[in-house]
């Protein structure tokens, strides 16, 4: 029994070898995450004649390379939380911090667990590429949010209450009607310049022009909406008309690219054999379902559904002492908030949609609001069922 820890960090890794009573066969040494370094270390852990098994911790993107490479020379890899190795670190009284100490802590923690050790099974490339995407959309979603906060600050100063007159209802980033109308007419001095009927002939025609609906009442009242307001970002300045485009713009841009990056998605995610049952799951529509099968991969990797839901952070764990048992647990949360995020999302979509057929996870929803729990509780439970649901499911898909 070998155990090799390897602390990871960016570019470069630490590596310490202990056999089973913690001889140190290689004191810590450094490699570089570069070909020619790993397979000096392929050659030295392929020269040890006893049961080699190598341990690291998750670490973001940094520890793929040398993941990648160590399983593609067919080495036994565990791959552990951080936050376990840091409660098996703080074990000791003497808590130095140094690589070379943290490689040692690491192939400890691989001889003391030894038989629980589970080798690391890499996703398929779908979903593999499926979450790189999804994570993609999430950082492109919070620049929307964004761009959206600086567009509306900027309309508050130059059009104050236009965004309640020209809602977009539209997920097609070229049939945004609120940004089409403010490069057409990007602030209120621009639309008192002209009479009343002079404003409700350019905009139905600007409307026709765009393919949207012309409409001589809502011309009147942006009309009057703009001789009422005060704008407090001058017309005159250069400045006004180039913020307000730029941010249209990097709107427009944004928007563009999360359209592509959910085609894209979807197109992965109609390749898999989940796809058409996890589609035909209420509350879920063409943005929710890529996305909720990038949030939790193979399913199948979970040994039961009460596995996948501790991934998601749904668990609550049982606290008892003496004789004191506690009956009002809350969810754990250690567990994938994107995933949390996602299925919330969709018990919305559930509860607005309100299913007839394949109902159960509504009608849980609705006993548990029936009994008095609070909305966002109901939803979280059922949430949970969801879970189970979608295992049980999928689970059956992949064993016809």
């Amino acid at each position: 029994m070998v155990s090799v820890g390897i602390d990871v960090s960016k570019g470069k890794s630490v590596v310490c070898v202990l056999t089973l009573y913690g001889e140190v066969i290689h004191k810590p040494f450094e490699v570089t995450h570069a070909e020619s370094s790993l397979s000096n270390l392929v050659d030295l852990l392929s020269s040890i004649s006893e049961d080699v098994r190598i341990i690291m911790e998750a670490t973001g993107i940094y520890h793929l390379p040398i993941l990648k490479y160590l399983k593609d020379n067919n080495f036994f890899v565990a791959v552990i939380n951080p936050l376990i190795m840091h409660k098996y670190a703080n074990l000791s009284i003497r808590r130095g911090k140094t690589d070379p100490l943290d490689s040692i802590k690491i192939s400890k923690y691989g001889l003391d667990n030894w038989y629980s050790l589970s080798d690391y099974v890499p996703n398929s490339e779908v979903y593999d590429e499926l979450k790189l995407l999804n994570h993609h959309y999430h950082y492109y979603i919070a620049l929307r949010v964004k761009a959206k906060q600086s567009l509306t600050i900027l309309l508050d100063r130059t059009m104050p209450g236009i965004k309640t007159l020209l809602l977009n209802r539209s997920n097609e980033p070229d049939r945004d009607k609120l940004c089409d109308f403010i490069r057409q007419y990007w602030h209120y001095d621009k639309i008192t310049k002209m009479s009343e009927s002079a404003f409700i002939k350019s905009y139905n025609n600007w409307a026709k022009k765009k393919g949207y609906q012309s409409s001589d009442s809502k011309a009147k009242k942006i009309y009057a909406l703009a001789s009422d307001g005060i704008p407090t970002l001058a017309f005159s300045l250069p400045s006004t008309k180039m913020l307000l485009e730029e941010a249209v713009e990097s709107l427009y841009h944004i928007d563009t690219t999360l359209a592509n990056i959910l085609s894209k998605m979807k197109g992965l995610a109609s390749t898999l054999k989940e796809y058409d049952i996890v589609m035909q799951m209420p509350g879920i529509g063409e943005i929710l379902g890529p996305r909720i099968i990038s949030e939790i991969g193979d399913a199948t990797r979970f040994h039961s559904a009460k596995a996948l839901v501790a991934y998601a952070g749904l668990d609550a764990p049982p606290y008892q002492s003496g004789n004191f048992t506690a009956t009002n647990r809350s969810i754990s949360k250690r567990g994938s908030s994107s995933l949390r995020k996602t299925g919330y999302e969709i018990m919305k979509c559930l509860k607005t949609a309100k299913p007839q057929e394949d109902s159960a996870v509504y009608d849980f929803m609705i006993k548990k609001e029936s009994e008095g729990k609070p909305l966002k509780v109901a939803k979280i439970a059922a949430l949970n069922k969801f879970l189970h649901i979608y295992y049980a499911r999928v689970k059956e898909a992949y064993q016809q």
